[in-house]
């Protein structure tokens, strides 16, 4: 089984994280929820990484977020996908939601409860990593 190591980033405004839902242009989990996520590139760490998904799905500058925690990786089997995502969860503070702007990768995206992320039909382990970092 293939091992990929990616990173999810929750960003959190008040009491609510932002849900993006995965476009159908995307690789894998077409039309799930999720948070902004990306391989990790190699050369770049994990937290590196995280910033530069964060710039490229929701056109954030670092200025705009505080890091508030990063959580340790997490292990996602996906026996379909013959695949294990490594994922390395991290939650950023957002002042500001009107700045969210996400690209093509996403085709919506909503502040919600971090309970709800149980509700809807996420990418595997995204409660998870969730509660990594909560």
């Amino acid at each position: 089984m293939q091992e990929t190591h990616v990173v999810t980033c929750f960003l959190e405004n008040g009491h609510k994280i932002l849900l993006l839902r995965r476009s159908r242009q995307v690789g894998s989990y077409e039309q799930k929820w999720a948070g902004i996520s990306g391989y990790i590139e190699e050369g770049q760490t994990p937290t590196e990484q995280a910033w530069q998904e964060i710039g490229e799905e929701a056109a954030l500058a670092p200025s705009d977020l505080v890091l508030l925690q990063e959580g340790e990786p997490l292990p996602v089997v996906d026996e379909k996908l013959d695949r294990t995502w490594v994922v390395h969860p991290f939650r950023f503070a957002l002042a500001d939601p009107d700045k969210v702007k996400i690209d093509w990768e996403h085709s919506e995206c909503k502040w919600v409860d971090p309970l709800a992320i149980k509700d809807h039909d996420c990418v595997p382990g995204l409660f998870a990593a969730w509660l990594r970092v909560e």
